[in-house]
This record gives C-alpha cells, structure tokens and sequence, in this order.
C-alpha cells in the first residue's frame, strides 16, 4: 500500500506543478479564464497569479511524506472548488475554457474536463484518507532501490508525456497534409488522385439529409445547439475551418466581407477546433466560433478537410456537397449570392455530381406486387414522406439493416415517413422478415433504377405529393442520415 501511495503523490505532483507552470506561462489567458468562470473583472489577475502558484505549492508539499497529508486536503479542496465552477457553467448552458493546463492544454469546460476532476479528486480523497501519518514511502529516507524505481518511473511519465506532445505533432503534420492536398486537387484540373487515408473531399451526406442537431461551445463560453440557429429560419453556411489552417486564414477577409454583405441571405457559422484563445486570436469574436472537442461535427457530416462549406437550406437540411478548398468555397458562395435560397428543391452538387441527381422529380407511374400478394402503386406516396430503400436477400448488409428498420418501422412516431422497400426475388424469399411495410417486387429493379437507385441497400426519400427530395443515400449509414438518425448498430 505504501508503494501506492507514494505513487499516487508522485501522480498528483505532476498533474498539480504541470497545471500550475502551463498557467504561469500563460497569465493573459489564465486571467481570460478566470473571467469566463464568473469571477469579477477587480480580482480576476489577483486570482490568475495565486491560482498557479497555489497549484505548484500543494504540488510540493505532495512530495514529503511529512507535508503530504495537507497537500492532499489542499488539493482535494481546490478539486472540489474546480468541479462545482464547472458543474455550474455547464447547468447554466456555458462552457468557458477551463484553461487546465494552461498553454501546455486547455479546452472548453465539458464532460471530459469534468469527470478528469473527479478522478483526481478521488485520488486526494484517498490520501487524505490515510490520514497524517500513512502517506506512503518517504523518499527522503528511501534505499537505493527505492530511489532508482522512482527514477524509473519519472522516465516513463515523461516518455508518455513525450509521445502525447509526438501525437500532437503528427496530428498538425496530418492536417498540413491534407490541406496541401486539396491545394493539389484545385491545381490539377480534375485529375484522379488517390487519397484512400484522408477521405474523398467529395465524400458527403445525402443531400436533402437533415444536418445533424449538435451542442458545441462557442468561443463566448456558451452551449450551442443547431436548434438554436434554426428559429431564425434562415439558410445556414456552416464553414469547417482550424486555428493552424494557412487557407483557412488566407480566406478569412473574404469569409467576412460574405458575413457582412450576405448576412440577409444566410448565416456564416464557422466550426472549428483548439482552444478559445487560439481561435479569438485567428478568426476574432465576430462569429462566436463554435468549437468542436475532437471534431466530432467535422467527421459526423464528413467535413474531413479544412476549410470546407456545407450550405444547409432554411428546412435544416443539407443543400450541398462539401466545397472542399479556398476555390470550391468561393464558387459555392457566387452561386449563393445570385439563386433565390428559398426556392423549392435548390440544391449544390459538386463538379458533375448534380447529373445523377432527381431531386424534384416524381415517382414514375407503376403498379406491381407487394410480397403479400397486393398491389402497390404509386399513389402509395402521396399524402405523407416516404423512405423508399432498395433492399436484396442476396445482400448481407441489407439483412443486418432490415431488422434495425424492421424496429423503427414498428416504433416509430406518428410524424416520421412511412417505410415502402424494393426488392428483387420470389415472395416466399422474403416471409421471414415479417415487415409490416410493403416490400414491392421489383423485378430487375426496373423501378428502383427510375429512382435512384445505387447498389444495395440504398435509399431516398420522397415528400407527401410524390416528389423526390434526396440525393441517394448508399449504405445503411447513408439510409438512416436521410432521417437524421445514427446507425442503432453503431
């Protein structure tokens, strides 16, 4: 136990010296902080300066065993002043950067600053504990080996210490990367280029998908959420930008002359990563930043490259493919200046993607068989959404799929579209499936090729006068984006 202990001492040593140096080499945004935590603008830099010292000192008085028992009940109250500060701006709806660890880290207050508290909490609890008296192994009066295990595990810490900061480092590298590709991309006139690990730039969501509802924060310190945005019932740019991204700050005058001049038109919303101080510094307090923690939103709508734009209609649906890239960002915006964005079906596609797409156009005619034996026509789609998914007994993705629709089909709300799928084969083939929605018989897929269909499964959605109102969606996490939905699988 009293290895332990001495561990755990060490532990919270170097979390407490680490938080309280990063915040000394960083007092302007330690005092920033502090402010966003409700303390009052006269105490704010008082406080900024005697939070870190504080911190250094219980970091100290953790590595004697004669002061380690005060040092853990300092530590374990100032945890527990942390936690309820940031229990109650994340009651309040804020987020405020937490400033941790000062320049070495930081992040907007949230679950995962949070539970990290907690933990070092429990880590103080247990050694306040112990009481004065049992706080582990002195290791002023420890042996030779004693002092070499320590040595040792001193090493480790800060090996790992080392390959978090390489992590970091290649994570830049990756981004650089992929920016200095899209740049190839502009450059080469439409040429084929492979780029398997970072994601085609033109790898998307269906459009006519709804944009996925989010909660960020903001660089203001508020929790945002696309509710938000759409009660002002306006078109929305949504722009995937970086602190570290070169294009990102090259396109920034242009970003804000559109903020300016089309403000009536839509709204910017610029969606980035890093800390709250970073991104003031890049892009300034004129768009209230929303911040991602681990770009989570960037990767949800496949926003894999920055900059990249996704226009997103006054329904809360997406209305483009990503314009990946300064040039692509650009001519996106042209075509937003000059289109009436309330105009019914208008949508973006990118380069050549828009001549496969039947967006507004009808259900053809057809009358065929259901696998009960009834006649299913195209009237069916009239008076209420459909999701249309083309679907195969051959095709084991569709049979994992059908039974998560097979549950949303049965549990549904009374709002959500009505569920019609093709298929091609017997009817016998398809009794075990036991779905309560129509499956046509679509022999060859005559039909389901008139409308979009893209392999199996797929799937698109229809509106109540049979109109078509989404790009194909292909795969199962493509079907359930159209009802702006996550995989139940996933």
């Amino acid at each position: 136990m009293e290895m332990v202990l001495l561990l755990v001492r060490l532990f919270l040593f170097g979390v407490f010296v680490f938080a309280g140096v990063g915040k000394l080499i960083d007092l302007e945004g330690s005092e920033k902080a502090v402010k966003g935590f409700g303390v009052p603008e006269p105490l704010a830099k008082p406080v900024s300066l005697f939070l870190p010292v504080i911190e250094i000192v219980i970091g100290v008085l953790l590595l004697f065993v004669g002061t380690a028992w005060i040092g853990a009940v300092l530590a374990f109250l100032l945890l527990l002043l942390f936690i309820g500060a940031m229990v109650v701006q994340m009651a309040q709806g804020n987020a405020p950067d937490c400033h941790c660890f000062g320049q070495i880290h930081s992040e907007p207050v949230g679950k995962s600053s949070l539970i990290r508290n907690i933990g070092f909490a429990i880590l103080a609890l247990l050694l306040v504990s112990q009481g004065p008296a049992n706080q582990g192994f002195d290791l002023s009066a420890s042996s030779t080996d004693m002092l070499q295990a320590v040595l040792i595990l001193g090493i480790l810490v800060l090996l790992a210490i080392a390959v978090f900061y390489l992590k970091k480092i290649f994570d830049q590298q990756l981004q650089i990367t992929r920016r200095i590709e899209v740049l190839e991309l502009v450059s080469r006139d439409g040429a084929h280029v492979e780029r398997e690990e970072a994601g085609s730039p033109a790898e998307s969501l269906p459009i006519g998908a709804p944009f996925p509802e989010f909660e960020l924060a903001d660089t203001g310190g508020k929790r945002v959420r696309l509710s938000d945005y759409r009660k002002a019932g306006q078109p929305i740019l949504f722009l995937f930008v970086s602190p570290d991204c070169g294009p990102c700050n090259a396109l920034l005058p242009e970003i804000q002359e559109w903020n300016k001049d089309l403000s009536d038109k839509f709204k910017i919303i610029l969606v980035s990563s890093g800390t709250i101080p970073a991104n003031i510094e890049k892009f300034g307090e004129e768009f209230g930043v929303l911040l991602q923690e681990k770009r989570e939103l960037a990767e949800q709508v496949k926003a894999r490259w920055t900059p990249t734009a996704i226009f997103v209609n006054a329904d809360g649906r997406i209305a483009s493919h990503p314009a990946a890239g300064d040039t692509s960002i650009r001519e996106l915006v042209e075509k937003l200046q000059t289109e009436d964005l309330g105009k019914e079906h208008l949508y973006f596609p990118a380069g050549d993607n828009g001549r496969s797409l039947l967006i507004g156009e009808k259900i053809p005619e057809f009358s065929m068989p259901d696998v009960k034996g009834e006649t299913v026509t195209h009237e069916a789609f009239q008076g209420k959404e459909s999701l249309v998914v083309f679907f195969s007994m051959t095709c084991p993705h569709c049979v994992k799929m059908i039974e998560d629709l097979k549950e949303w089909d049965q549990n549904k709300n009374a709002d959500e579209p009505n569920l019609v799928v093709f298929s091609d084969g017997d009817a016998e083939a398809h009794e075990p499936l036991a779905l309560n929605a129509p499956i046509v018989l679509d022999k060859n897929y005559k039909i389901a090729g008139e409308i979009g269909m893209r392999g199996t499964p797929s799937g698109i959605l229809v509106n109540e006068k049979g109109e078509i109102v989404t790009e194909t969606g292909v795969g199962a996490s493509n079907i359930w984006a159209l009802l702006g939905k996550e995989p139940p699988s996933k």
